[in-house]
């Protein structure tokens, strides 16, 4: 039996009850589980998780997301150091990160893994604003991400820097691959504007991806696009591809009367047919 591939992000195990929630995933020691960032804000809630996950699944892949990058207390690692000391602890695990080799997956052929870390460059925002107003212009409806105060960038000169350098380094890996191989493209923000838009926080898109990777899963020849950041968890199609929001998100966010395994997405085999651009289905 061909191994399966699952996703799943934004479990947040600062709260009981997403703890509860990963505890209550049964065994799928047969298949791979994509853990797409937001597993937590320390680095014991990140072993936590993968101590969790690691004897349920074949192989685990972390991409990190924002909260995994926090730095809050006295003597926190900070910026690319905080990044460093997420991926020690995956290494630890043999977990795959965006540092390591891409894989093929057992499950399709000519189909590699790529976990990414893209972070963002505030350009998900009207052509009208301009980078030095975009704070300002996001906050003014009274909400501003913690990132802004928790997120640091050093030593890159800012996030933007960061992000960029981010983007240079996956664009050049991935245009090395073989031509032919299709890709699981995996990043913790979305990689198309269309897909950062939050109804009751529109302006929030600016801290949610760049429109470098706008793209991307045309020239990387993408089988599918997982991605979350948005707990907004649903199915999207762009050009015959689907785009999978894959969010657990806070406890008032998701359906307790669930079962637990109803919350991981199966990426591979994924949906049988493409649906027209646009279409959403929610998960």
């Amino acid at each position: 039996m061909k191994p399966r591939l699952f996703a799943l992000s934004d479990v947040h195990v600062s709260h009981a009850a997403n703890r509860a929630l990963l505890e209550g995933i049964t065994s799928h020691e047969n298949d791979w589980l994509i853990l797409g960032g937001d597993l937590g804000e320390t680095p014991d809630h990140l072993r936590w998780v993968l101590d969790q996950m690691a004897p349920k699944f074949s192989r685990l892949i972390w991409v990190p997301g924002n909260h995994e990058l926090w730095s809050m207390g006295e003597g926190t690692p900070r910026g690319q150091a905080k990044y460093d000391q997420m991926v020690s602890i995956c290494r630890e695990r043999n977990v795959l990160t965006p540092e390591d080799p891409y894989v093929e997956f057992a499950g399709a052929a000519s189909t590699v893994l790529a976990p990414l870390f893209l972070l963002y460059d505030y350009s998900f925002r009207p052509a009208d604003v301009a980078r030095e107003n975009v704070i300002a212009w996001a906050t003014e409806t009274g909400h501003k991400c913690a990132d802004e105060t928790y997120l640091f960038f050093e030593p890159h000169a800012s996030r933007e820097a960061w992000c960029h350098a981010r983007c240079d380094d996956a664009e050049a890996r991935l245009s090395a691959l073989p031509e032919g191989t299709r890709t699981i493209l995996i990043n913790h923000f979305p990689l198309r504007a269309e897909h950062a838009y939050l109804p009751l926080l529109p302006r929030f898109s600016v801290w949610c991806g760049t429109t470098r990777t706008e793209d991307w899963h045309l020239r990387f020849k993408a089988r599918a696009v997982v991605f979350g950041h948005c707990h907004m968890r649903s199915t999207r199609w762009r050009d015959g591809i689907p785009f999978e929001e894959v969010s657990l998100g806070y406890p008032k966010q998701w359906n307790n009367a669930r079962t637990a395994d109803s919350f991981l997405r199966e990426i591979i085999p994924g949906p049988e047919e493409a649906q027209p651009d646009g279409t959403a289905v929610r998960r």
